[in-house]
């Protein structure tokens, strides 16, 4: 019996030729040298009068992780020094050295007057990008976590029947120095991290692939163009475009998720001015999303699935309104007529709304004593949810009118600080109602008047009840790890 032989019969392994050995160690060593396919990330800013922001927004994504391959600013109708800000950072940014070396180059293009304003500079940039992989949308003020482009990019190579995939948004609430602005921004996070477990907690599964901070297949965004007939991924004629493409690249078969690590801040509204032009502008456009019929060039999709949060949102929101306003009426009806009782019982709704907005405060990723004095206080949340009802009741109303006006244009001009006082008029409107059907009441014989706030009190009671067992619901549901 031979060497190799003996040595298989005792368990030992045969004695490979040394050639051989060098030979398997060179082969392995160049499958290991071989290149390994990197996919490719452009970068798209739409930037308009971001002088303040820009520069934080191209510092945020020089110090990624993983950089993209290209990052095009385009600039358009603005006024401020936005092109001389991000001038500066144009040209090749290379980090890293050797196996870790990565570049970038940055791009600064000023479009000039543009009537198609930020679609038309997203457009722009999609005709830069369209040969790369991915296309990244940031907005002109929107900073993210260092890890923010490489969890984004692993997330849509990992399931190729993703179209789309947005960060987790939140808003950075340092630096205010107004008391109003921190009432809003405290408002507008928890806002946010509301809507943001809603999605996680559905599959992660996106309604709306917000541009702030999100990824796109650029092979989804060419089947949208096919599929729509259009020359470019974004179209005009919707308020939010951001949520109209999202719905076009659900329906073109693909997935629109939100990340589950991905961090981005987004810019704030510090006014009540600022905030309800922006809030009225998307809050329109999903109505026009939303409603059965054919609006202008985009036709309503109401049973579209990423439009299903949406119809929740405004139900809910139309329910809390009615239970507010009725409350107010009968409330003072009662105190007119000396009927008025109070019952401990109805502090248990507050309790619950309290506990659901602590919840939503721990969620957060970033949470602060400021956001859980907003949650724990209940009336700056209670008060938050009057501002977002105005919103809401002016939007409908918008929608209602088939009035034509530039929510861009006005959203802009409040930033700026230069709006009237339109978000004033739902409390006209409430204390006109109320106080027209407290009138109204007054006038009917004190039999019915009775009958009336017992036919008040027992419907409110009913639907309360059912609110609060909502809410319970919510409090009780497993939030999976996930943090908002």
């Amino acid at each position: 019996m031979d060497d190799d032989r003996i040595g298989l019969a005792h368990g030992v392994a045969p004695h490979l030729d040394p050639v051989m050995d060098e030979y398997t160690d060179h082969f392995m060593a160049g499958i290991e040298a071989l290149p390994t396919y990197r996919s490719t990330v452009g970068c798209v800013i739409p930037a308009y009068n971001e002088e303040d922001a820009i520069a934080g927004v191209l510092d945020s994504l020089l110090a990624q992780t993983r950089l993209p391959d290209a990052i095009h600013v385009i600039v358009n109708n603005t006024t401020d020094a936005t092109v001389e800000v991000a001038s500066h950072y144009a040209g090749l940014h290379v980090r890293g050295h050797g196996a870790e070396e990565q570049m970038t180059e940055v791009f600064v293009h000023d479009i000039g007057e543009n009537p198609d304003k930020k679609v038309g500079a997203l457009n722009y940039g999609y005709t830069l990008v369209e040969g790369m992989d991915y296309l990244l949308g940031v907005d002109g003020d929107t900073t993210a976590d260092p890890h923010a482009i490489e969890y984004l990019v692993r997330e849509i190579q990992d399931d190729e029947r993703i179209g789309g995939i947005s960060a987790i948004y939140s808003i950075d609430d340092s630096g205010l120095d107004t008391m109003m602005s921190k009432f809003l921004i405290a408002g507008q996070r928890a806002q946010f991290a509301a809507f943001n477990m809603q999605n996680l907690l559905r599959g992660r599964n996106m309604a709306v692939l917000g541009g702030q901070y999100s990824i796109f297949s650029t092979t989804a965004l060419r089947a949208v163009v096919k599929q729509t007939h259009q020359r470019y991924p974004w179209v005009r004629d919707s308020e939010i475009e951001d949520s109209l493409l999202s719905l076009e690249i659900k329906s073109a078969g693909y997935l629109t998720k939100i990340s589950a690590h991905a961090r981005a801040n987004v810019g704030g509204m510090t006014t009540l001015q600022s905030l309800d032009a922006q809030q009225v502008k998307w809050n329109t456009g999903a109505i026009d999303l939303m409603w059965p019929g054919q609006r202008g060039d985009t036709k309503g999709q109401p049973l579209h699935p990423n439009l299903r949060l949406r119809w929740f949102e405004n139900i809910s929101m139309a329910t809390n309104g009615f239970t507010r306003l009725i409350f107010l009426f009968l409330l003072v009806s009662s105190l007119l007529l000396h009927a008025f009782v109070f019952v401990w019982l109805w502090i248990v709704p507050t309790v619950m709304a309290t506990l659901l907005n602590l919840r939503t405060a721990h969620a957060m990723h970033n949470a602060n004593r400021r956001d859980y004095l907003f949650a724990l206080l209940f009336f700056p949340a209670e008060l938050y949810m009057w501002v977002r009802l105005g919103h809401f009741a002016r939007s409908w109303t918008k929608f209602a009118s088939s009035s034509q006006t530039d929510n861009w244009a006005l959203q802009a001009k409040a930033e700026s600080g230069g709006a009237g006082l339109a978000h004033f008029l739902p409390i006209g409107v409430v204390a006109v109602v109320l106080s027209g059907a407290v009138a109204i009441w007054a006038q009917l014989p004190t039999g019915m008047q009775s009958d009336v706030l017992l036919g008040g009190w027992t419907v409110l009671g009913i639907v309360t009840v059912l609110q609060t067992a909502w809410m319970a619901i919510k409090l009780l549901k497993r939030h999976k790890g996930f943090t908002a």
